[in-house]
């Protein structure tokens, strides 16, 4: 009976794995397929605003929407559509929230570029999404354990946790984010 009992289990667990398997490969074709859609484009703005532009801001159900669209005017569409629900002054011709993520993004790759562009560096990416920080400690010589490091403060009110405080600390010649 415990032989018989173990081979369904067995067989079950095979069955799960195999489902696991082919759910995922049915979700990695699909996303090759919007992927492919979208690589279709001659446009560079359009194949790039995704991955680069608001690759910190987008929700997973924005970017699974834009990756299923099949034209560049529905994607310039989806995109003004995008930012006017973030505008905090909509029927004005500025764009404030725009205007600040793009600023931020061009700050990040002045100030934090490394081995490539300053917005996919840790710091790049943590300003870009909690913007400026209260207090910066700079150790651009470290100490005599690490390299060099940075300590960003965000205070209660500021950044993401607006109730309480955040110290994020980046360290190393590359300014890794490290647990606290």
């Amino acid at each position: 009976m415990a032989k018989t009992s173990w081979r369904v289990l067995r067989m079950a667990s095979l069955f799960f794995v195999g489902c696991l398997i082919m759910l995922s490969s049915v979700v990695f074709a699909t996303l090759a397929l919007q992927t492919a859609a979208l690589e279709q484009s001659s446009d560079a703005f359009l194949k790039g605003w995704l991955r680069q532009d608001v690759a910190y801001l987008a929700s997973d159900a924005e970017k699974a929407a834009y990756l299923n669209l099949t034209s560049d005017a529905e994607r310039y569409e989806f995109i003004e559509g995008f930012w006017q629900q973030r505008d905090p002054s909509p029927g004005t011709t500025k764009n404030e929230f725009r205007d600040e993520y793009y600023r931020r993004i061009a700050y990040s790759n002045e100030r934090f570029h490394a081995e490539g562009p300053g917005w996919k560096t840790d710091r790049g990416r943590i300003y870009i999404t909690w913007g400026p920080p209260d207090q910066i400690e700079s150790h651009p010589s470290g100490d005599d354990k690490s390299g060099p490091f940075e300590i960003w403060i965000y205070r209660a009110g500021s950044g993401p946790n607006a109730t309480s405080e955040r110290t994020l600390d980046f360290g190393g010649t590359d300014y890794k984010l490290r647990e606290r």
